[in-house]
């Protein structure tokens, strides 16, 4: 009784763990579109072609995707990148750029 409660709870947090991390990727995505990111990144060939992004989650870390966003300046330096214009540093909130993160993530080739 004990073994299938414990296995039941465990199960419990797993799905609740999985609904989160999807909702927090739906959230990314609507930051996405909220910001307009599309003026200057395409996904799935929707937005500008110069910027493609479907599969920054398989050639970036979390770290420099959150770095990309919040310090995109310093990105621009680190990596030498040279796409004109400037990506800008934007100023949201900490579970926006999260979940834009997340959002990114899921971006594989």
């Amino acid at each position: 009784m004990l073994r299938s409660c414990i296995l039941a709870a465990a199960a419990l947090v797993l799905v609740v763990n999985v609904a989160s991390a999807q909702d927090k990727v739906a959230r990314g995505a609507a930051v996405y579109a909220e910001q307009k990111c599309q003026l200057c990144h395409a996904i799935a060939g929707k937005g500008n072609a110069k910027g493609p992004l479907d599969a920054v989650g398989t050639k970036l870390s979390a770290a420099d995707l959150k770095a990309w966003l919040v310090d995109a300046k310093g990105m621009t330096a680190k990596t030498k990148a040279t796409r004109k214009p400037d990506m800008k540093s934007y100023t949201l909130p900490d579970a926006d750029v999260d979940a834009l993160v997340a959002y990114m993530l899921t971006l594989k080739k």
